[in-house]
C-alpha cells in the first residue's frame, strides 16, 4: 500500500517539483521502506522526533524541519539538518545562525510567510520577511542560506480561497526574487498540493496521501 501511494503521489507531481515525505509520527522501519523507494528527502514537525530518528536512519537522508522551531531548540538538530522551512522571527534567524556557526556549517531556510487567515498559523508578514532579507543580502546571517519561502494555507475546503493565498505567497516570491533569485517556493500539502503547484509551487510538502491517514 505505502509503495502504491507514494508512486501515485510521484506521478502527480511534476519533475521539476520536489517532493519532501512528511514523516512526523511515523516509525524509522516506515521511513527507511519510503527511502528505500529511492525518496531522499524527509519532513519533520518536532524537533524531539527528529533528533532520535536521525541517528536511526541513513545518512543521506536531507532532514527538513517543517513545524514550528523555538530558539532554545535549535542546537539538537544544526549538526545536520538540511533546511528549516519554518524560520518565522529575525530572533529565530539569530540562533540558526549561531548555531550552524558552532557546527562549521551553513544550513537553508525558508522564511515562512502567513497568508492563511487562521490565527493558529505562524508566520511573518510580507514587510517584516523583507526586512530579514535585505539583511541577509547585506551579510548578516552569514552562515544561513535563505533560499525561498514557505507557507500554509487556511484549511478549508473553499478552494478559491486556497487559490488566493498561494498566489499572494507566489507574488511574494516573484517579488523577492527581483532582488536576489530564490529557488524554493514550498507550499501544498496531501489536500491541497494540486493547487500549489497550479500556483507555482516547486517544492510540497506531502504525509497523509502517501503513509495514510494516523
Amino acid at each position: 500500500m505505502l509503495k502504491q501511494n507514494f508512486e501515485k503521489i510521484k506521478s502527480q507531481i511534476p519533475e521539476n517539483v520536489k517532493l519532501v515525505v512528511v514523516s512526523k509520527t511515523h516509525s524509522p522501519e516506515k521511513i527507511k521502506q519510503v527511502y528505500d523507494f529511492g525518496q531522499r528527502i524527509f519532513g519533520e514537525n518536532k524537533v524531539q522526533e527528529l533528533a532520535e530518528k536521525y541517528p536511526k536512519l541513513p545518512k543521506d537522508i536531507r532532514w527538513h524541519l517543517i513545524g514550528h522551531l523555538q530558539s532554545n531548540k535549535v542546537k539538537y538538530i544544526a549538526e545536520f539538518v538540511d533546511t528549516i522551512e519554518s524560520a518565522d522571527s529575525e530572533k529565530l534567524l539569530e540562533e540558526i545562525n549561531r548555531q550552524a556557526q558552532k557546527h562549521n556549517r551553513k544550513i537553508k531556510v525558508l522564511l515562512q510567510i502567513k497568508i492563511a487567515e487562521e490565527d493558529s498559523k505562524f508566520g511573518l508578514n510580507k514587510t517584516d520577511a523583507e526586512n530579514i532579507f535585505k539583511k541577509y543580502l547585506a551579510g548578516n546571517f552569514p552562515n544561513i542560506e535563505i533560499s525561498g519561502l514557505m507557507g500554509m494555507a487556511t484549511f478549508t475546503e473553499d478552494e478559491n480561497q486556497i487559490r488566493k493565498e498561494f498566489s499572494l505567497l507566489k507574488n511574494i516570491f516573484d517579488e523577492f526574487s527581483k532582488i536576489r533569485p530564490l529557488k524554493t517556493l514550498s507550499m501544498g500539502m496531501s489536500g491541497d498540493f494540486p493547487i500549489a503547484i497550479e500556483c507555482g509551487a516547486n517544492s510540497v510538502r506531502i504525509g497523509s496521501a502517501i503513509f495514510g491517514n494516523r
